[in-house]
């Protein structure tokens, strides 16, 4: 009895463990059907306007509460992906471009291209550059995504954003 204590102690913290292991990022990539990629650093987001929101809760799937950031600072999505040229024949087919925003822990987040540039939503998906009074460079999660106008912040939360891939629908 006591050795199977004992193994549940040790797996439990295994897997509490293995849920924290999202490793930081310094810098994330935009890549894909460009016709030049680019590479933002967290040094390059202070170079693009700065928006602060007092606060975002972060909820999961179900619509609990998993989180609060507070003090936030970020840097609109939307800004770093304008200066981005999307390699196309024609700007009506934009609409059939998609940005898979991809996690150090390869977890992965897809916006349109209609969401972010034809739509309010585009007004509010965030780089974060700092919460609670601290830089980005001194917090583990370092560059995070978010979308706090979502219903389930969570599944948007992109913790250790590392690339940004743009694609093209089939």
């Amino acid at each position: 009895m006591k050795h199977i204590l004992i193994l549940l102690f040790v797996c439990a913290g295994l897997v509490a463990i293995a849920q924290n292991a999202i490793p930081t990022t310094e810098n994330f990539s935009i890549e894909g059907k460009v016709k030049k990629e680019m590479t933002v650093s967290l040094a390059d987001l202070s170079s693009y306007k700065t928006y602060s929101i007092d606060s975002i809760v972060i909820t999961n799937h179900l619509g609990e509460r998993r989180n609060t950031l507070k003090n936030v600072k970020g840097v609109l999505l939307k800004d770093i992906l304008s200066k981005i040229e999307i390699d196309t024949e024609a700007p009506k087919v934009l609409s059939e471009y998609y940005f898979v925003c991809i996690a150090s822990d390869n977890y992965k987040v897809v916006f349109s291209w209609n969401e972010i540039f034809n739509n309010d939503l585009g007004k509010s998906i965030y780089i974060l550059n700092g919460n609670d009074g601290k830089s980005a460079s001194v917090l583990d999660n370092r560059i995070a995504l978010v979308s706090p106008t979502d219903k389930m912040t969570g599944r948007r939360y992109v913790k250790g954003l590392q690339k940004i891939v743009i694609e093209r629908a089939k």
